[in-house]
């Protein structure tokens, strides 16, 4: 839906949103790749597991669904992570971790020509970027208020609850009206996920 207008994208069913061109994934995780939650939830994730600034992360749009990840060293080259986007892989390393062995994931065919086509990602359209962004900078409970919020709002969005192009929105008024807390307990955490998923029920039809 990244070619989508904003007028296209409030009219989103449940049905397009689960039709992604490349991946087959459960609901939840492909409506979160066609709101661009999933990368916003990514950004997060390696702002903590590589101790990064959210200044030093970025997202492409790529959609062959090739290149995983690229990571730019100090000099300018750039090393990426290639294979078809099939799970089996990533499940796989982690359980042979530091091992890589024979994997039942199809292999690349590099005797077919191929083009790998990226594009910046458009942060009006597709809010969630943004959050995810704001998200790795604040730390403390945000990020359990932003998965929380966006998990509610996309069971919402699957029962029919909740329009497409309000997904990004409720997380976004969630994220903004909750009581920020920069350095939480593990049970401020949890109870934070609780009030975020209560709090989308404001947004939901009934």
């Amino acid at each position: 839906m990244r070619t989508y207008t904003s007028e296209q994208l409030a009219r989103v069913t449940v049905e397009e949103a689960l039709a992604h061109p490349t991946w087959d994934m459960g609901p939840k995780i492909t409506v979160d790749s066609a709101t661009l939650m999933n990368k916003a939830l990514e950004i997060i994730e390696a702002r903590w597991l590589f101790d990064l600034s959210a200044d030093e992360i970025g997202v492409m749009i790529h959609p062959q669904s090739i290149v995983h990840s690229m990571v730019e060293y100090n000099d300018g080259s750039v090393i990426a992570q290639l294979s078809p986007p099939d799970m089996k892989l990533p499940i796989q390393y982690a359980l042979t971790w530091p091992h890589r062995c024979e994997s039942v994931a199809q292999k690349l065919d590099w005797s077919q020509a191929m083009d790998l086509h990226f594009e910046p990602p458009d942060f009006e359209r597709f809010g969630a970027l943004r959050l995810g962004l704001e998200v790795a900078r604040r730390g403390g409970t945000a990020g359990a208020v932003l998965n929380g919020a966006n998990e509610a709002a996309v069971a919402a969005f699957l029962n029919g609850q909740l329009a497409f192009n309000e997904i990004v929105p409720a997380v976004d008024s969630v994220l903004k009206n909750h009581n920020f807390d920069p350095d939480p307990t593990l049970e401020d955490v949890f109870e934070m996920d609780r009030w975020a998923r209560q709090e989308v029920s404001r947004w939901v039809c009934t």
